[in-house]
């Protein structure tokens, strides 16, 4: 029987070495997992890291709510709407809701506001997935039911926030802009969803959190969370393991792009927690961290690739995003379209070759992290692993003094590698691993043969994170995807694909407006700012193009102009846009929701 490529890389290269190599990401670059998650669930993650400063473990969600028998599989299956509104219905607050068409009524409200069901399914007989972050409790229940589910990026955000300078872990603080397991009030975010919380006994209390009664502020979607968590008693637990529970302080390489979310998400919540309804911040803040967390990726997407290039990570001021055109019209308008079809296309087939770059940062990360020479020098990767990704480029292009030693070792493990793929029948692999006259740098040629190796898998889970975080087709999302079909002529299959395209949904062009009409600084009110201010602040802080073409991509002024002018309309038709003519001077942005201490 003929051994799997990774068996075959795990024997020749050693076991603990084939594991470091065969993975996906590569944490230093993008401290998040590379796979697909869901971002509407990543708030009540974050809630419990800024509460407790740990990663959250298992809760009580299934204790209060699943059946008592059966696997804890099958119990996570039985969890349903229908069994969470049969459980609250027998509380005194739901005496109302104590048959079964009422029972079904707060089980469709459940739905509707505070939970969801796996593959965002409709029904009150399917298992529940999600929990909503309508009010701080959401933090209680322990949905999805593992924290890993999320591929780190609540950790990402909740380090970022913070902004901790030194040290491998954030630490609970009472300082900075963003206090980590130091109270409610301090902490900007906490403030906002928090309503009606008081906190008794000890600050590490998983009980400690109470709700006044006598709080008549929060609305329908914030008392259905409380009395959820009411019901399931305690906060989860932390994660099991010292290491496990605390929160890495790695921070992505794109410095600048990880400073503009954090002063967005800061701005916005300080101006707009107390002025815009609950559902409508909710949508707000979830495009925030779309936007924010779409931003970090293709910057760092860009970043790579510069470091491959020249062997060292660009200062933070010459940072750059993609540049992706957005159709305005939202696929109304089938030339714009296309457009931003065709050039978020441009841009993937760049995500495509980034698998690679990242494999050749983790060939590199082993064979530095294991040389006696190198260790001794004691490179810091952390909080931002900038010097350590300089030193690794300098081992790649061969200036380093270590980097001979280190592409002798490759270059003999690679062709021990190749003769051992030969053997198996993996002669295509074992030809690229030996090719040297189109990649004649052996750390390039091994990360490139690997990611062979690893399949298409290792793109789709690429793609699939990418496609997570615009949550692509989602109400407060930044892309649309759909399945076209070509060929069918001549004799040809026709052939099916999907397409995607950046769009503005309402919720991220309302976002969008509001945080940047907020002056900059401690300074109170709405600052002015033009329609063309507005868009030249998307080009510059988030690649996003409206009325200016992309660098590649050949767009007539005609359909540049039409999409501004559809974006216009769209301002119009939200009231963000005044304007007494046609002239552009007299065009300006103004806020639904006026921010706080605003006239």
């Amino acid at each position: 029987m003929t051994s799997s490529p990774r068996t075959i890389v795990k024997n020749e290269l050693a076991p603990r070495r084939a594991k470091e190599l065969w993975a996906a990401g590569y944490d230093k670059v993008l401290p998040i997992t590379i796979n697909p998650f869901e971002l509407s669930a990543v708030l009540p993650a974050i809630f419990y890291m800024f509460r407790f400063g740990e990663r959250r473990g298992a809760g009580k969600f299934l204790n209060a709510f699943a059946p008592h028998a059966g696997t804890p599989q099958e119990r996570r299956r039985a969890t349903t709407i229908e069994r969470v509104a049969g459980a609250l219905a027998k509380r005194g607050d739901f005496v109302a809701f104590d048959d079964g068409i009422k029972k079904a009524i707060l089980g469709d409200i459940l739905l509707c506001f505070a939970l969801e069901n796996v593959r965002h399914e409709m029904g009150r007989d399917k298992q529940i997935q999600r929990v909503a972050p309508t009010h701080y409790m959401a933090s209680w229940i322990d949905l999805p039911d593992s924290v890993v589910h999320l591929r780190h990026v609540p950790e990402m955000i909740v380090s970022t926030l913070v902004n901790q300078q030194k040290g491998d872990y954030v630490e609970p603080t009472d300082k900075g802009r963003f206090p980590l397991a130091s109270g409610y009030d301090e902490n900007p975010l906490l403030s906002a969803f928090s309503q009606g919380v008081l906190r008794t006994g000890h600050a590490a209390d998983k009980a400690g959190d109470r709700f006044q009664e006598s709080n008549d502020q929060v609305g329908i979607d914030q008392m259905l969370m409380i009395r959820l968590a009411q019901e399931v008693g305690v906060a989860p637990d932390a994660a099991k393991g010292r290491e496990n529970r605390r929160i890495s302080n790695q921070r992505p390489i794109a410095h600048l792009a990880a400073d503009h979310f954090s002063e967005d998400i800061r701005r916005f919540l300080r101006s707009y927690a107390s002025e815009i309804p609950r559902l409508a911040l909710v949508d707000m803040l979830e495009s925030c961290i779309a936007a924010g967390t779409a931003s970090i990726i293709t910057s760092t997407i860009e970043i790579l690739y510069q470091w491959l290039d020249e062997g060292s990570i660009p200062h933070r001021n010459n940072q750059t995003h993609a540049q992706i055109f957005v159709d305005c019209s939202t696929g109304i308008e089938r030339q714009l379209r296309l457009l931003a079809e065709q050039s978020f296309d441009d841009w993937l087939r760049r995500v495509e070759r980034v698998p690679v770059v990242l494999a050749t940062l983790r060939v590199l990360d082993y064979e530095a992290r294991n040389n006696p020479r190198i260790k001794k020098l004691a490179v810091s990767d952390r909080p931002y692993a900038t010097a350590w990704l300089d030193l690794l480029g300098e081992i790649l292009h061969r200036r380093h003094t270590e980097a001979d030693f280190v592409h002798a070792t490759l270059e003999r493990d690679s062709n021990s590698l190749a003769s051992a793929l030969d053997e198996a029948d993996y002669s295509q692999v074992a030809a690229t691993l030996r090719n040297e006259s189109s990649e004649p740098n052996v750390v390039r040629r091994l990360a490139i043969a690997l990611t062979e190796m690893m399949g298409a898998r290792v793109r789709s889970t690429l793609l699939g994170m990418v496609d997570s975080t615009l949550q692509v087709n989602g109400p407060n999302g930044l892309a649309q995807k759909r399945r076209t079909t070509r060929g069918g002529s001549a004799g040809r299959a026709r052939r099916q694909r999907e397409v995607r395209s950046l769009v503005f949904s309402d919720a991220v062009l309302e976002y969008l407006v509001h945080v940047h009409l907020v002056p900059v600084g401690s300074k109170q009110g709405v600052r002015r700012l033009s329609v063309g201010g507005f868009l030249e602040v998307l080009r510059e802080r988030y690649g996003f193009y409206v009325d200016v073409a992309p660098v590649g991509l050949s767009v007539s002024n005609e359909l540049l102009r039409l999409n501004r002018r559809t974006l216009e309309r769209r301002l119009r038709d939200l009231g963000l846009l005044v304007g007494v003519n046609d002239a552009e001077s007299m065009k300006r942005l103004r806020p639904r929701f006026h921010p706080k201490g605003a006239c």
